[in-house]
């Protein structure tokens, strides 16, 4: 020091030199360590504040708006709770989708439904003479004509199945109409059977029919060709080729001796065998088919007693043909040669208009009965039999006596057939 009392540059070096001594000499640390520790943390944050740079900031400040713009994920607790909650709503909304989707399916299958009939119905309306409406217009007839029929005569049905008993060899049917009271009677009457000839009735009313309409004409000339030649029963087959013949004594020849050319002459002129079994269909015959010309020996050709009679029910009432016409076909059937079979029933004066059918599996006679009483009544019985027995003959005879019997004294409620053999 000088006489000042200022120190002198010498001194004043002794002194930082002394100081920067005891800097670096160890200092003993205060017994009190979280005060330490809390010095230690605000000297190391002083030193990290002093560290951190502007570009750290700027990284730091960018994070944080990231941070703050994400979205946290919800508490542990809290998204329990929003499960919780989201259930009842996912329940209502699968029950919402099931619903919609049931909906969408039933209108998706009714519209298939409503486009499957509106298709079946416009297809129909476009084929009005399909084989469906055919079938259905045959039914409705057939039950037309049942309903037409008054009750069935219970004791002649009794009598005709004990007379059946006795023949187990054959397969019969009968069906029997009484044209005063309505009352019948049916023995398989609905079966179909080879028609044999019987095919041959239906046959003159289709063509009694286009007579009527004037679309065939009774003199008009039929030609005997090739093709509708035909064996078996009839002379017409002995005709040169070319020859010619009315059309009313060629549907009188296939009635009366049966001719079997004579018959594929008209099925020719009527337009063929499917033309032919339309209009069978429209008469209200269900059964009644052909399927080969004549002769037809195996049997092809279809029909059943019910058809037969009923068809004879219907001419008989003024219908299918007209008054004249239903005159000539009883007049031509009344002169049918054949009178073995229902013509042996009955008594003298009775007046029979019937049509035979015979082949070795079948033998068979339909008709119309006048009585001298003035009662009419239909007899049509077709017999399925072991190659020609004669015990179809035998039965169709004694069937038509029991029905002439019972019409003749129908007051009696039973009575028994007694064998005149």
């Amino acid at each position: 020091m000088n006489r000042k009392g200022k120190k002198s540059s010498l001194t004043r070096a002794k002194n930082t030199k002394a100081n920067s001594k005891s800097k670096n000499k160890p200092q003993n640390k205060p017994q009190n360590k979280p005060q330490g520790n809390t010095a230690k943390q605000k000297q190391s944050l002083k030193s990290k504040s002093k560290k951190v740079k502007p570009k750290a900031i700027a990284e730091n400040s960018s994070r944080l708006q990231q941070n703050l713009t994400k979205p946290h994920p919800p508490r542990r607790g809290s998204v329990r709770a929003n499960q919780n909650q989201a259930k009842p709503y996912r329940t209502l909304k699968l029950a919402t989708y099931a619903i919609a989707i049931t909906i969408g399916l039933s209108t998706i299958f009714g519209s298939l439904v409503s486009l499957a009939s509106s298709f079946q119905t416009t297809t129909m309306a476009k084929q009005p003479k399909t084989a469906v409406k055919s079938q259905n217009k045959a039914k409705l007839n057939s039950l037309l004509a049942i309903a037409t029929l008054g009750k069935e005569i219970t004791p002649l049905k009794i009598s005709l199945e004990k007379l059946t008993e006795q023949y187990p060899d054959l397969d019969p049917e009968v069906f029997l109409v009484d044209l005063d009271t309505k009352g019948f009677v049916s023995l398989n009457g609905k079966q179909a059977i080879a028609s044999a000839s019987t095919i041959k009735l239906p046959i003159l009313v289709a063509f009694l029919q286009d007579v009527d309409r004037g679309t065939v004409r009774l003199e008009e000339k039929l030609v005997i060709t090739k093709d509708v030649i035909a064996g078996g029963s009839g002379n017409m087959q002995h005709e040169a080729l070319g020859t010619r013949f009315s059309a009313l004594e060629t549907a009188t020849r296939m009635m009366t001796i049966s001719d079997n050319t004579a018959t594929n002459m008209l099925i020719k002129r009527l337009g063929g065998m499917k033309q032919l079994n339309d209009r069978f269909s429209k008469m209200g015959l269900n059964t009644t088919q052909l399927s080969n010309l004549l002769p037809d020996l195996t049997g092809t050709n279809t029909t059943s007693s019910a058809d037969l009679g009923n068809l004879l029910v219907k001419i008989d009432g003024g219908k299918l043909i007209s008054l004249r016409s239903r005159d000539r076909l009883l007049y031509i059937m009344r002169q049918v040669v054949k009178d073995t079979l229902l013509p042996q029933g009955l008594e003298s004066g009775a007046i029979i208009a019937h049509k035979t059918g015979d082949i070795k599996s079948v033998l068979a006679d339909v008709g119309i009965i006048d009585m001298p009483s003035g009662k009419r009544y239909i007899a049509s019985i077709l017999v399925k039999r072991p190659d020609n027995s004669p015990q179809a003959q035998e039965f169709i005879q004694k069937a038509s006596r029991t029905a002439y019997q019972y019409f003749k004294t129908p007051q009696t409620t039973s009575f028994t057939l007694k064998d005149e053999s």
